[in-house]
C-alpha cells in the first residue's frame, strides 16, 4: 500500500511546488517596474557624466541589475512609485534628485513617466533647454529645477501641466517675457523665478487665485506692479527695475513678507501697507520713495518685527506711531532725509523690543533722549552722519556727524 501512495503524493507535492512557484512569478512579474520607465532612469542617469556622480549620491544607487520600484534600502534613492492593489505593475511617480552637482542634459525621454507628480532636479549642473515632452507629464503637481543652468525662456508646456501647484525655475540661465495665460495655472500655490534673465512686464496674475509665494527677484522686470493675487503671503520683487507705487499692496490682507527693495517706486509707504494684519517683513529699501504713513490704531497689534526702509528720499519727522508696533524688533531708516529730533518715545523701545535701530546719514538735529545714554548699548544700529548733539561715548553716535554746512537748511533746528 505505501509504495502504491508514492506517485500521488509524489505528484501532490509537485503540484503544490508548482503553484507556489507560479503565484510568486506572477506576483513577481505583476510587481515590476514598467520596462519603458526603467529606460528613462537608464537614459538620465547616462546623459550625466559620470565623473559628476559622487560615490555618496543618489545616482551612484541606481543600479540597474534590481528593480527600481522592488528595491528596498540603499537602492534607487530618490525615486518612488506606486503600490499597486491589483496585479498591475508600479509606477514611477517621483524622481527627487538630490543637489551632487550633476552635470549634463535632461533627456527628453523624462516625458514617458507619465504618472510622475513630481520632479526636482534642484542644486546641479543641467545644461540646455528643458525639453518640451514634459507637456506629456499630466499629473505633475511640483517641478523644481532650482540652481541649475536651463537656458531659453519658460517653456510652452508649462501651461499644459493644469496639476501643477509648485513651480520653481530659480537660479538658472532662463530669458524671455512672463505671458499673460500663465494664468491659466488655476492650481498653482507657489511660483519662483529669480534670479535668471526675465524681462519685459509682469503680466496681472490675479487669476492665479490660489497662488500664495511669488519670487520675480534678480531679473529685469520694469513697468508698474501688476494686479496680484489676493491669497498672496510672500512677495519678492527685489533686484529689478519696477517703477510707480506700491499703495496696491495695501489690499493683500494676507501678506507676511515683502520685498520690493533695489526698484525705482516712488511715492509712498501708505499706511494700508503698514497695517495689512499678518505683515511680519517689510523691505521697501533702495527705492525712490519720499512718505512713510505710519497709523498703527487697529485693535488686533500688528506682528510686523523688521521694517527697512534704507536708502530712499523719505523725509519729515520720524514716525511716532513706530513706538505702537509691539512686535517691531529691527528699523533701519538710514540714508534718507528725515529731519526734526528723535522722538524721546524711541528711548524707551531700546533693547526691549528693538534689536536694531538706524538713522544714521539723515538730517536729525538736536539731544538725544536720555535713554540713549543707557539703553543704547543693547541695540545695534547707528546715528552718524546726522545734525545731532551725539556723544561719542554712546556706540550709535561713532562715525560722526555732519559738518555745520551740511545742516544748515536742512533741519527745523529741533
Amino acid at each position: 500500500m505505501a509504495t502504491g501512495t508514492r506517485p500521488w503524493v509524489s505528484f501532490s507535492l509537485c503540484s503544490m511546488i508548482f503553484t507556489l512557484v507560479l503565484i510568486c512569478s506572477l506576483t513577481l512579474v505583476h510587481s515590476l517596474t514598467l520596462q519603458s520607465e526603467i529606460e528613462v532612469l537608464s537614459a538620465l542617469k547616462r546623459s550625466i557624466d559620470p565623473n559628476t556622480i559622487p560615490p555618496s549620491s543618489y545616482l551612484s544607487t541606481w543600479d540597474f541589475l534590481a528593480d527600481p520600484c522592488e528595491s528596498t534600502g540603499a537602492k534607487f534613492l530618490g525615486i518612488l512609485c506606486t503600490i499597486p492593489l491589483d496585479n498591475s505593475t508600479s509606477r514611477i511617480i517621483s524622481v527627487d534628485l538630490d543637489g551632487a552637482g550633476y552635470d549634463g542634459f535632461l533627456t527628453p525621454l523624462i516625458g514617458n513617466l507619465t504618472e510622475l507628480t513630481s520632479l526636482d532636479l534642484s542644486r546641479n549642473r543641467f545644461r540646455g533647454p528643458l525639453p518640451d515632452t514634459i507637456f506629456n507629464l499630466k499629473k505633475l503637481t511640483r517641478i523644481s529645477v532650482a540652481g541649475n543652468f536651463f537656458t531659453v525662456s519658460i517653456p510652452a508646456w508649462v501651461y499644459l501641466l493644469r496639476e501643477i501647484e509648485t513651480i520653481d525655475l530659480s537660479k538658472n540661465l532662463l530669458s524671455g517675457q512672463i505671458p499673460d495665460r500663465l494664468s491659466a495655472l488655476r492650481r498653482l500655490t507657489v511660483l519662483r523665478l529669480s534670479n535668471n534673465g526675465f524681462s519685459g512686464r509682469i503680466p496681472n496674475i490675479n487669476g492665479l487665485w490660489q497662488l500664495q509665494t511669488l519670487e520675480l527677484d534678480s531679473n529685469m522686470f520694469f513697468g508698474n506692479l501688476p494686479m496680484l493675487p489676493k491669497r498672496l503671503r510672500t512677495l519678492t520683487l527685489c533686484h529689478n527695475l519696477l517703477s510707480g507705487h506700491i499703495t496696491s499692496l495695501g489690499t493683500l490682507e494676507h501678506l507676511r513678507s515683502v520685498d520690493v527693495s533695489d526698484n525705482r517706486f516712488s511715492g509712498s509707504i501708505s499706511k494700508g501697507i503698514l497695517a495689512l494684519p499678518l505683515l511680519n517683513h517689510i523691505n521697501v529699501s533702495f527705492n525712490q520713495l519720499t512718505v512713510m504713513e505710519v497709523n498703527n490704531t487697529y485693535e488686533i497689534p500688528s506682528p510686523l518685527q523688521v521694517l527697512d526702509a534704507q536708502e530712499n528720499h523719505l523725509q519729515g519727522h520720524l514716525p511716532l506711531n513706530l513706538v505702537t508696533y509691539e512686535s517691531l524688533a529691527v528699523i533701519n531708516l538710514a540714508h534718507n532725509r528725515f529731519t526734526g529730533g528723535i522722538p524721546k518715545e524711541y528711548g524707551d523701545r531700546l533693547g526691549n523690543p528693538w534689536r536694531a535701530l538706524f538713522l544714521d546719514h539723515n538730517f536729525l538735529s538736536g539731544r538725544l533722549p536720555l535713554q540713549f545714554d543707557s539703553g543704547a548699548a543693547r541695540i545695534r544700529g547707528s546715528l552718524a552722519n546726522n545734525c545731532l548733539r551725539c556723544p561719542v561715548n554712546i556706540p550709535l553716535c561713532r562715525g560722526g556727524q555732519r559738518p555745520a554746512s551740511g545742516c544748515v537748511g536742512e533741519n527745523d533746528g529741533h
